[in-house]
């Protein structure tokens, strides 16, 4: 009898230690509520004229081709997972990331998490129905830590792996959405990604511009929107050159926009 009570004391002290075993339950509800809708609805299809519904036999599931990184904009770890636990809010990410370099998987890969709001990379808008959101814990106004990035290295790797997604399409925040947001800061370390291949860097070393090169349109072929050229720019140098705060193009600035619109192209 002492046995059991010990054990349902320390049943009750675990659960109740839990700091999202509340919204852990909700995650599951809404889940199995998004399974739900699949199971009673497998063929379900935006036509009613046809005979019947002749079911393919070659198909997937979709699966993210982009990831985004995003800085969290606040002072700690327990702020941003409290942040993206109230329905409120209505802003998620699939992964935080700890100034101690803890990773917590907030969202299925699978699922779409509120993270990019109104974004544009290359072609593809709403980045947030087909990428991987991933938030560092930093204020935007410090360095990020070296758990933080061996974390993030490591992940990075298991989801280019998992997922095939290409080189040139590790993004910031910043990069897909201009003039609207500046993370992941001119402090986070993309040349350190881009030289595990995630995302690309430049080498201007033996680079000369053409005279009738267009340093705008290489913004474009890279990715950026540039509706709003300023802005553009700007992000452009958060990501590339986080030391010039300035929104104009200059010399240096043409010979590594040359160097990188090879390299996404």
């Amino acid at each position: 009898m002492k046995k059991t009570l010990v054990y349902w004391v320390l049943f009750v002290f675990t659960s109740c230690a839990h700091p999202y075993r509340l919204t852990n339950k909700e995650y599951k509800k809404q889940a199995k509520a998004f399974s739900k809708v699949l199971k009673e609805y497998p063929l379900h299809d935006s036509v009613n004229n046809a005979p019947y519904f002749a079911g393919t036999t070659n198909f997937s599931m979709r699966k993210p081709n982009f990831v985004v990184i995003h800085h969290t904009a606040q002072n700690s770890c327990d702020q941003t997972l409290k942040t993206f636990t109230l329905r409120r809010t209505q802003v998620s990410a699939h992964y935080v990331i700890c100034r101690d370099g803890t990773v917590f998987h907030m969202l299925n890969d699978y699922l779409r998490a509120h993270h990019a709001g109104v974004s544009k990379w290359g072609n593809a808008t709403d980045l947030n129905s087909m990428s991987i959101g991933i938030e560092v814990d930093n204020n935007g106004t410090e360095p990020f830590t070296d758990p933080q990035m061996s974390s993030l290295l490591q992940l990075l790797d298991r989801l280019k792996k998992a997922y095939n997604i290409p080189q040139a399409n590790f993004v910031g925040h910043a990069d897909v959405a201009p003039g609207r947001k500046v993370d992941p800061s001119r402090y986070f370390p993309w040349q350190t990604l881009a030289m595990s291949g995630f995302g690309y860097w430049y080498d201007t070393t033996r680079v000369s511009v053409a005279p009738d090169f267009n340093a705008v349109q290489a913004l474009r072929v890279i990715g950026y929107n540039i509706k709003d050229t300023a802005s553009a720019i700007q992000s452009y140098k958060i990501h590339f050159v986080p030391q010039d705060s300035t929104r104009s193009i200059n010399e240096a600035d043409r010979k590594i926009l040359s160097d990188l619109e090879k390299k996404y192209q």
